[in-house]
């Protein structure tokens, strides 16, 4: 409607195709052009485990050709779009469609990996159609045209569900739709975040929407690389195959020969996704090819088939454990390979006890007496999902879930080797997608693996995704190198090492060979899992402290012997290996300060005049309004006569006492940048202190006054240059609004807060010059719920605190609204930051720092919530909880807006700070958070702009020629149609999900 305000819109109803076109084609004028959106939503279709997949394809293609033919027949004046779309549900939610895959075994991740495969070829098929119908453009006024990429909305377990809406939703899918249609540029814009959309505009060299003749012609893709050798079979020259003259009591004294039975956890990779795929069939990946897995397939023998356990048969061909064929980890065929695809680091506790089962259910296998060989290989998927939550996929917990799952085995498994195989180095996998010609499917590894393939070169979410690759490895080496399973002479677990570094096959000329991957480019092929059942097997003959740690695929592995000497599966005994020591027990901590390590802190080489510019060492000033969590209410009371004491010298975003070093706070960490910072308080006391105007008890209502008083003490202050010091002013109220919520519904409602909080906004927008606002997001309160501690203070004094939050039942109604306020206040505050309305001023600006928006409570090793955070109250933080509120909120001012922290993290490390980036020294705001180097033309609007408001007119003077007008009309269709069909599948799909309580699936870990 932006192009053309008296563009129509025409609303069918839902159908899982467009079963009946009739309605369309009667409402719509033959003279007029017309756009019509054909959705085809893979949620609808109903694949089972085992099903052919390539007959769900047939049957839903054949609808969409009749659909296509009755259009063409009957429409003129009409543009085509053939959208494949999918909101990617839960397991949970998809089975009210599709019951079949309620059934025990097909979990989520599986079922997720299916829907991104089934997508991808339907999109390819629907592709071969339209090329055999010739786009249906035998006449100039009609043409199809397949969107050259799905539309797809996230929702499996790794996406923050409490920071995403339906409406949030909907707009990046609006969003998705609308640079499909118009015609390919050479750069596109995406979503910048959190608040800010870039939204490309059509451009004088190309302004019409997207047709097969009007588009680029696509890159030429490269043949897949042959496979040099179709035979996957190793050549095997071993001359002593005999076991022990005895059965071995020792895991040190144990030969290959006497291994009876070989078993395996893990991932896709270990289930054998697309192993065994043609090059061309993509529907292959789906297929879990167990028999050819790397280290647990069994099929034919080690001439044709190289996996481990054909190796190990060499030695003893009564081996057993190994899995056959293909199908899921339930199948009889898979025996004791009970990885599933799509797993996570959570799920090996679960696959320990699956392989423990059907151990002991199994008459051919002697538990007790039998020796058994175990691999594991985990971490992939939880790497590639760390980016959403980066404290639930954090290496100490990636680690502490492995390790549960080790702890259960060496508990339970008598006579086992675990080979716990450490994580491959995935970033050179990234070269897969980074050359068009290879033909990859990029979009859809982006859906299975975003957190890899997402970062750009250089970016601190590429220094992250590199950080956490090898913090998992090490990880998974400390573990090991602990000793904790090497208690008794039965059981071991040894680090297989060659995968910590990874090289990438190419051909002559350099590019990437395919033909060690499956058709996704992600999965690896037989080839790659006959050079990793070699690399394995050598690994295990290698001794501690000389294996090899790297894998290059073009070098070809050729299998080694066990030595004559050694003939032994090599562990830290026969290998006079020494466990490096562990480090000492730190010292008991004295202080919660931290250290900082950054180098550039020098200010701007002038005074800035725009806060989009502003270093950290430029602010001069500090200041801070808010309640009793701001005035430092009871942040050193050991007990409950203490309480009342205000430690303002170490509130965490105004205090000053001593130096970063023993206390942190933010006006400690600025002083490393700027010395002569001014305005912080010290000690305790009531105010005036500083420039902290914080009162204990304060409500939003109370800011206002707050805020007056600060401009006077700002003004009256010969140390403030008021019109040319940068000020930097923290807001945080809410807490005592929400408490006290259920007791004055109307005085303390959501419209309430945000209009005075609007207000003090205004008087400082309108009066202060040169002042960046972290407005920090109110809590989510619930969490304080879990604090629980046997004293005088807390069995008193919580529940009279906050009463509408601490006093309702579990699950109650009373409960269930005061979370839903919680939300709107959350809600109502990025409405008005994003709405603009504070935009206009180039030396002002405020920012949503959102690292309390899903509040986590610390938890200690046994999983009780941490008190040494919380005060003698049990409500407030104590100065080591101030020290990691000062963190987070630092961390989030040089976070981008859509990469913001949205959860604390509250866990000691005195090097948690970051540091400004050389190249983005600037302290984050919505402005400098966009990407201004895109060649789109792009106008950026707030998430909530209400419906029907129109986009600002830069996009369309400048960017769209007027002759173009009336081509261009038919996109407001995308507002009226297909947004709102959207709208109604979410609206359908929340009330199926309602009505129906099969198949519930149960969250783990921390609620957020």
């Amino acid at each position: 409607m932006t192009f053309n305000p008296d563009v129509s819109s025409v609303l069918p109803d839902q159908r899982i195709f467009m079963d009946n076109t009739e309605d369309i084609m009667q409402s719509l004028s033959p003279t007029q052009w017309k756009l019509i959106l054909l959705f085809v939503p893979i949620d609808e279709l109903c694949v089972c485990p085992g099903q052919d997949l390539r007959t769900v394809i047939d049957e839903a293609l054949g609808r969409v050709e009749k659909e296509l033919v009755d259009l063409h027949k009957k429409l003129k004046n009409t543009l085509v779009h053939v959208v494949v779309w999918s909101g990617l549900p839960s397991a949970e939610s998809h089975s009210r469609v599709c019951q079949c895959q309620c059934e025990e075994g097909y979990n989520e991740n599986r079922h997720r990996l299916d829907t991104i495969v089934l997508m991808s070829s339907l999109q390819e098929s629907i592709g071969a159609l339209l090329e055999r119908r010739d786009w249906f453009s035998d006449r100039e006024d009609f043409s199809v045209m397949l969107q050259s990429t799905p539309v797809y909305a996230d929702h499996s377990p790794s996406v923050d569900k409490a920071s995403t809406s339906d409406s949030y939703d909907i707009s990046i899918l609006a969003l998705q739709l609308w640079k499909n249609l118009l015609q390919p540029m050479v750069s596109e814009a995406e979503v910048e975040g959190r608040g800010v959309f870039s939204i490309p505009c059509p451009t004088e060299e190309r302004p019409y929407l997207r047709t097969q003749l009007n588009s680029q012609p696509e890159l030429r893709v490269l043949d897949p690389s042959p496979l040099l050798d179709p035979v996957m079979g190793t050549e095997f020259t071993c001359e002593d195959r005999t076991p022990s003259p005895t059965i071995p009591t020792s895991v040190h004294n144990l030969r290959p020969a006497d291994i009876k039975v070989v078993a395996a956890m893990g991932d896709s990779l270990t289930a054998g996704n697309g192993v065994g795929a043609a090059q061309n069939n993509l529907l292959g990946v789906v297929t879990e090819y167990r028999g050819l897995s790397w280290c647990i397939g069994g099929d034919e023998n080690l001439t044709t088939v190289t996996t481990l356990a054909n190796i190990l048969k060499e030695f003893n061909p009564s081996l057993t454990g190994y899995s056959v064929g293909s199908g899921g980890e339930n199948s009889a065929k898979s025996f004791l390979n009970q990885a599933v695809p799509g797993a996570k680091a959570d799920d090996m506790a679960n696959q320990a006890r699956a392989v423990i089962k059907r151990m002991k259910e199994d008459t051919k296998i002697d538990f007790q007496n039998d020796w058994k060989v175990i691999t594991i290989f985990i971490g992939g998927n939880d790497l590639c999902a760390h980016c959403s939550d980066t404290l639930y996929y954090s290496p100490d917990n990636i680690v502490k879930r492995i390790r549960e799952a080790l702890d259960i085995l060496h508990k339970e498994v008598p006579r086992a080797l675990v080979n716990l195989v450490e994580l491959l180095d995935i970033v050179p996998l990234r070269r897969m997608h980074q050359d068009p010609s290879l033909g990859c499917p990029t979009w859809l590894v982006n859906m299975l693996c975003r957190c890899v393939l997402k970062p750009k070169d250089g970016s601190q979410e590429f220094q992250r995704l590199q950080d956490f690759n090898k913090a998992y490895q090490r990880g998974m080496r400390e573990v090991v190198e602990s000793g904790r399973y090497d208690t008794h002479e039965n059981f071991t677990v040894v680090l297989q090492p060659f995968f910590r570094n990874v090289f990438l096959p190419v051909l002559e000329d350099g590019k990437p060979d395919r033909s060690y991957f499956s058709p996704d480019c992600f999965h690896l092929s037989q080839k790659a899992h006959t050079l990793m059942a070699r690399a394995l097997w050598n690994n295990m003959l290698e001794p501690l402290g000389n294996k090899t740690d790297s894998q290059d695929f073009t070098t070809g592995i050729s299998l080694q012997c066990p030595e004559m000497s050694v003939p032994y599966l090599r562990t830290y005994s026969n290998s006079n290996y020494t466990y490096d020591t562990p480090p000492p027990t730190p010292p008991p901590v004295t202080n919660w300060g931290s250290d900082i390590s950054c180098v550039d802190t020098a200010p701007s080489d002038t005074v800035p005049t725009s806060v989009h510019r502003l270093r950290p060492g430029d602010i001069n000033v500090v200041a801070a309004v808010g309640d009793s969590l701001t005035a430092g209410f009871g942040a050193k009371a050991n007990n409950i006569l203490q309480l009342l004491d205000e430690e303002r010298g170490v509130s965490w975003s105004i205090g000053g006492d001593d130096h970063l070093e023993t206390v942190t706070t933010v006006p400690n960490i600025l002083k490393k940048f700027n010395p002569n910072v001014f305005g912080f308080s010290k000690g305790k006391g009531k105010r005036p202190n500083g420039f902290n105007m914080a009162v204990s008890g304060a409500k939003a209502k109370d800011i206002l006054e707050q805020v007056i008083d600060l401009i006077k003490a700002l003004k009256n202050s010969t140390n403030v240059d008021f019109e040319r010091d940068w000020k930097l002013v923290t807001l945080f109220i809410g807490g005592n609004d929400l408490c006290q919520y259920c007791l004055d519904r109307d005085s303390l409602s959501p419209h309430k807060y945000i209009g005075y909080i609007r207000d003090s906004l205004d008087i400082l927008y309108n009066e202060v010059p040169r002042v960046l606002v972290n407005f920090v997001e109110i809590l989510e309160i619930k969490e304080l719920r879990k604090i629980k501690r046997d004293t005088l203070g807390c069995s008193l004094l919580q529940e009279n605190l906050c009463p509408c939050f601490l006093s309702p039942g579990e699950n109650s109604p009373e409960l269930s609204e005061m979370n839903k306020i919680n939300r709107d206040l959350q809600m109502e505050a990025e409405r008005l930051v994003y709405g603009g309305r504070y935009d206009k001023r180039d030396d002002f600006a405020v920012v949503i720092q959102p690292f309390f928006k899903n509040s986590i409570v610390p938890m200690t090793g046994d999983s009780t919530p941490d008190v040494s955070f919380f005060s003698a109250d049990c409500f407030h933080f104590t100065e080591r909880g101030h020290a990691q509120m000062a963190i987070s909120l630092w961390n989030n001012m040089l976070e981008p807006m859509g990469s913001k922290q949205t959860y604390n993290n509250f866990t000691y490390d005195r090097s948690k700070i970051h540091c400004p980036t050389k190249e983005h020294p600037f302290i984050f705001t919505r402005v400098n958070s966009m990407n201004n180097d895109s060649d789109v033309s792009t106008t950026s609007i707030p998430t909530t702009v209400a419906p029907g408001t129109p986009l600002p007119k830069d996009c369309s003077k400048d960017s769209v020629p007027a002759w173009a007008a009336a081509i261009l009309a038919v996109a407001g269709l995308l507002i009226g149609w297909a947004v709102s069909w959207i709208f109604v599948y979410y609206r359908e799909r929340r009330n199926r999900r309602k009505k129906t309580s099969t198949c519930e699936t149960e969250m783990k870990g921390t609620s957020f």
